[in-house]
């Protein structure tokens, strides 16, 4: 919420006239907000220019705020995110020698805290986009992707070598590099073909200090949680097999030995997760899906109707 939008919406408090104190009235009846002499301000003309400064988006946005807040409450996990947000914000400002405080001040909050309740109000307008969302995934969308990209979960030993580039280095130098790093990796998989243990092979050569020390190990391997190249390897290999070939991806050169993989689960156990994932995908494919969604919520789940005709119009331009 933009320091117009605050000024606009506390300008509205001050033209509602329940409980917001005794307003002078003008014979006509119409509520003056301020005068000056020769000149009375009224409420329909404050009214009538706030509509055309910022209106429709200050209408949306009461409206999307109320549909958060009665759909979403404020658990711990929402502040949470928001607070993570928050501290995400504050290290881009203070790395870069800015002061936060000033920042924000600047940008119309009075305080940090002020800050996080907006963040905390975005957190629940995602949440309530997701939740839409999720509700409208079929049937068909769960199974295809269950068949498609559901698979147990693997056990896996490699080897990576990872080539020593620098920013600073020529092209013809970097080449190098990788030439020298798929080298060596060939050269471990001779290792392994004249009988080399692997996990002594990993403990000595490996760049994966995360998996180094157990002799490559990985576990629990899914599509998600490694690179394409690495899961499109290890599925392409038998329990016992490792790759003929070095495999490379971006962080180097991967030898891969397939060690193991769990049965398949049943999809009651992973269906969630499914459709966690599908609309991820669909909000990460399409940039105006939020948008399109929220004309959604508003208009078939709480059937929205404006009178207004400035701000009808202002929200057909605001949503096409």
């Amino acid at each position: 919420m933009n320091k117009k939008i605050v000024a606009v919406f506390l300008c509205i408090c001050l033209l509602s006239t329940a409980g917001c104190g005794k307003i002078a009235k003008l014979k006509n009846g119409e509520e003056v907000v301020g005068k000056i002499e020769g000149k009375s301000v009224t409420a329909e003309e404050l009214y009538s220019s706030l509509k055309e400064q910022g209106g429709t988006s200050l209408f949306v946005n009461m409206i999307d705020t109320f549909i958060a807040n009665k759909e979403v409450e404020t658990t711990d996990t929402i502040k949470s995110e928001a607070n993570s947000q928050l501290e995400q914000l504050k290290s881009q400002y203070t790395s870069a020698g800015q002061d936060f405080s000033s920042a924000i001040k600047n940008a119309g909050y009075k305080d940090e805290n002020a800050l996080l309740e907006v963040l905390i109000l975005d957190v629940k307008k995602n949440t309530v986009v997701k939740n839409y969302l999720k509700e409208n995934v079929s049937d068909d969308e769960i199974n295809d992707y269950y068949e498609s990209d559901i698979a147990g979960e693997l056990t896996a030993r490699h080897i990576l070598i990872t080539p020593s580039v620098k920013d600073d280095m020529t092209e013809e130098e970097k080449t190098k590099e990788k030439e020298k790093a798929k080298e060596k990796a060939e050269k471990l998989i001779k290792d392994l073909n004249d009988g080399s243990s692997f996990e002594n092979l990993a403990k000595k050569n490996s760049d994966d200090t995360g998996s180094k020390k157990n002799g490559g190990l990985i576990e629990n391997v899914t599509k998600d949680s490694v690179v394409e190249p690495f899961y499109n390897a290890l599925t392409g290999l038998k329990d016992g097999e490792y790759t003929k070939e070095p495999v490379e991806s971006t962080y180097g050169y991967h030898v891969i030995l397939r060690v193991s993989q769990k049965e398949k689960p049943a999809l009651k156990e992973v269906k969630d997760d499914i459709i966690d994932k599908i609309v991820t995908k669909k909000l990460t494919d399409d940039t105006e899906l939020t948008t399109k969604t929220w004309v959604e919520i508003r208009t078939k789940k709480y059937k929205l109707e404006i009178n207004d005709s400035k701000i009808k119009k202002g929200y057909e331009d605001l949503t096409k």
